[in-house]
C-alpha cells in the first residue's frame, strides 16, 4: 500500500511541469511578431504617397501666384487724368462762328462784292481746268449731233465763229432768260476753251424750258465729240455726255398722281 501512493503522485506532477515550455513558446512568438512589425512599417510603399503629395500640391500654387502677379501688373491703373477746374474745359470747340467757313476755306467775293459760296462737289475743280482740244476750224467745218433730255430734243450744229448762239432763230438770252440755264448750256464749250471760236445753231422742240436746256447742252457735248474724239474721256468724266434718263413717273390707276392716294375716310 505504501508503494502505490508515491506512484500515484508522480504522474500528477508531470503534467504540472509541462505548461512551462508552452508559455515560453508563446512569449517567443509574440516577440517575433513585435520584431517583424517595424519591417512592415519601414516599407517604401507606405511612404511613397506621403512624399509625392506635397509635390503635386506645390505646382498649382506656384502657377496661381504667377497668374496673380501678371494680373496685378495688367490691372495697374494708368496715370489718373487731371480733372479740369471747369467741366468740358479740355474739349475742342466745334462751333462755327458767324462769318467763318465750316471747312476753314477762304471767303471769296465776286466783282459786285457778293460772297461766292463754294460748292462741296468734288467735280468743281475739274470744271475750272480747261481741256486741251484739237478741233478743225476751217470755214466749211460743220459738226452735227442730237441731244435729249426728258421729252425735249435738240439738233445742234457747231461751226467756226465768234461764240454766238442761235436757238430756233433767237439768241440765247431771249430763248433762255434764266442765268442758271445759260451757264449750263455754255459749260461744254467753256470747258474745251472754244467759247469764243465756235457758233452754235440749234433747233429745239418738245419738253419744257429746263428739259430743252439740258437737251441743248447734251447736243453741244456730242457735237464736240464729233469734232475731236479724244475729248470723250474728259467730257464723260464731267457728265456732259451722259443722257439724263430722269422723267416724270406715270400716273397709276386708282391714284391721283404717280404715288399720291385719295384721302382715306373711315366712315
Amino acid at each position: 500500500m505504501a508503494d502505490e501512493t508515491p506512484n500515484d503522485s508522480a504522474p500528477e506532477e508531470t503534467p504540472e511541469a509541462t505548461p512551462a515550455p508552452e508559455a515560453v513558446t508563446e512569449e517567443v512568438v509574440s516577440e517575433e511578431v513585435v520584431e517583424d512589425a517595424p519591417v512592415v512599417e519601414d516599407a517604401p510603399v507606405a511612404e511613397a504617397p506621403a512624399e509625392d503629395a506635397p509635390a503635386v500640391e506645390e505646382a498649382p500654387v506656384a502657377a496661381a501666384e504667377s497668374d496673380e502677379d501678371s494680373a496685378d501688373e495688367e490691372d495697374e491703373p494708368a496715370a489718373p487724368r487731371a480733372k479740369p477746374a471747369i467741366p468740358g474745359m479740355d474739349l475742342e470747340v466745334d462751333i462755327v462762328r458767324e462769318g467763318e467757313d465750316a471747312l476753314g476755306r477762304e471767303t471769296l467775293y465776286d466783282e459786285d462784292g457778293e460772297e461766292i459760296i463754294p460748292s462741296d462737289d468734288d467735280d468743281e475743280d475739274l470744271h475750272d481746268q480747261p481741256i486741251v482740244a484739237n478741233v478743225d476750224l476751217s470755214a466749211d467745218a460743220r459738226y452735227r449731233a442730237t441731244g435729249k433730255r426728258k421729252t425735249g430734243v435738240a439738233r445742234v450744229i457747231l461751226k467756226p465763229g465768234t461764240g454766238a448762239y442761235t436757238i430756233n432763230g433767237k439768241t440765247l438770252d431771249v430763248f433762255f432768260p434764266r442765268v442758271t440755264l445759260q451757264r449750263n448750256i455754255r459749260q461744254p464749250l467753256e470747258t474745251v476753251g472754244y467759247e469764243d471760236r465756235m457758233d452754235v445753231i440749234a433747233t429745239i422742240h418738245g419738253g419744257g424750258v429746263s428739259s430743252q436746256a439740258g437737251a441743248l447742252r447734251h447736243g453741244i457735248s456730242k457735237a464736240l465729240l464729233e469734232a475731236d474724239p479724244n475729248l470723250r474721256g474728259e467730257l464723260k468724266r464731267r457728265g456732259f455726255l451722259t443722257r439724263d434718263a430722269r422723267v416724270k413717273e406715270r400716273k397709276k390707276a386708282g391714284l391721283k398722281k404717280a404715288r399720291k392716294k385719295p384721302q382715306f375716310s373711315k366712315r
